[in-house]
């Protein structure tokens, strides 16, 4: 019985030592690269200034420019603000200070960039610059079917 208690013994120290050296005691780091964000400075094209509307704290300014890898972005400043900044109002581009949507003729006078996050500095990655007729931001929120603030970019 002896024998069989320190030979099992024996075995869990063996099987233990083996499990722990087989450990890779090299830590892998990976490092994430927000491609949401400019690579180095932005190159401001345009810009402008909120212009609040429907009494919802909309200020700040925003730009539109291009990284030093070519990819256009649209930046609101670290002085932006607007109401219920939490994902349910959206941000167009738009041809006028007014919003203006045809679904029928495809939105040629609106195009969706994405939803305010927060307040503060954000950056919105866009698949291209946006064409020139394209001359302000509009902030909407779509529950209420109201704008919150726009922009006109100079």
């Amino acid at each position: 019985m002896l024998f069989k208690n320190l030979f099992l013994s024996a075995l869990m120290i063996i099987g233990t030592l083996a499990m722990v050296s087989c450990e890779d005691d090299a830590e892998t780091v990976t490092e994430t690269i927000d491609s949401s964000l400019p690579t180095g400075e932005l190159t401001v094209q345009r810009q402008g200034t909120f212009v609040d509307q429907n009494n919802k704290s909309t200020a700040g300014m925003v730009q539109v420019g291009t990284d030093q890898d070519g990819d256009a972005f649209l930046r609101f400043g670290g002085d932006f603000t607007t109401d219920l900044a939490t994902g349910t109002v959206t941000i167009y581009f738009s041809t006028s200070d007014v919003l203006m949507r045809d679904a029928g003729a495809g939105n040629p006078d609106a195009k969706l960039v994405g939803a305010v996050q927060g307040t503060g500095e954000d950056f919105f990655k866009l698949s291209s610059a946006p064409e020139s007729k394209f001359t302000h931001i509009i902030l909407w929120c779509e529950s209420v079917g109201i704008p919150f603030g726009n922009a006109e970019l100079q």
